[in-house]
C-alpha cells in the first residue's frame, strides 16, 4: 500500500502537526490565565482620553467589551 518513505513522512508531518497544535494550545492558556490574572485590566489599558496616539483617529476605546455589533436584517440584501 503505502511504501516506507511515504509512511514515514506521514509520521514526521503529523508528529509537527501536533507540537504546531500544542504549541497553539499553551499559547491560549498562557493567554487566558494572564488575563484572567490581571482581571482583564491591561485590555482596557489604552482605554484612557490622555493617549496621545489613539486621539487623532479615534476617541473611542479600541477595545469595547461593552459594544454590541448588530446588522441589520436588510444589510445582508
Amino acid at each position: 500500500l503505502l511504501s516506507l518513505l511515504q509512511k514515514r513522512a506521514l509520521l514526521a508531518l503529523s508528529a509537527c502537526s501536533s507540537l504546531g497544535c500544542l504549541c497553539c494550545l499553551l499559547g491560549l492558556l498562557v493567554a487566558v490565565g494572564l488575563t484572567l490574572g490581571n482581571q482583564g485590566r491591561v485590555l482596557l489599558a489604552p482605554c484612557s482620553i490622555a493617549n496621545i496616539a489613539l486621539a487623532p483617529v479615534s476617541r473611542e476605546c479600541p477595545f469595547d467589551p461593552t459594544r454590541v455589533y448588530v446588522s441589520p436584517p436588510w444589510a445582508g440584501d
